[in-house]
């Protein structure tokens, strides 16, 4: 987060509040039965452009449930749209990533353990 304004922080964390709200309200039927939450929402100085990172558990559908959320992408920046629209004049065109940083840590639990 070193160098985002307070603005772009602010943002970023409403952002994340809303996408995760949105995609818990889909379901995980939406997803493949996959459980997709919202780790970090990274907003440009412009707030034209957010990186949303996402958790997908478990993480052996990650690649497959990326492409879902990709093709939605429109749809998501639309319903996003209608929740921020008091607070944003524009809605930030959302790429989507995924965080890995869970498997990562389990990785190493699992490498402590031998």
């Amino acid at each position: 987060m070193e160098g985002e304004s307070t603005r772009q922080q602010k943002i970023g964390k409403q952002l994340m509040r809303d996408l995760a709200e949105i995609i818990r309200l889909k379901g995980m039927n939406a997803y493949n039965g996959a459980m997709v939450s919202v780790t970090v929402v990274k907003v440009s100085p412009d707030l034209s452009m957010a990186r949303v990172h996402l958790s997908i558990f478990p993480s052996s559908k990650a690649q497959e449930v990326i492409k879902i959320v990709n093709s939605s992408a429109r749809e998501l920046r639309y319903e996003l749209g209608q929740k921020v629209s008091k607070q944003l004049r524009i809605v930030p065109e959302l790429t989507f990533f995924i965080d890995d940083s869970l498997d990562y840590v389990e990785r190493i639990d699992e490498l402590l353990k031998k």
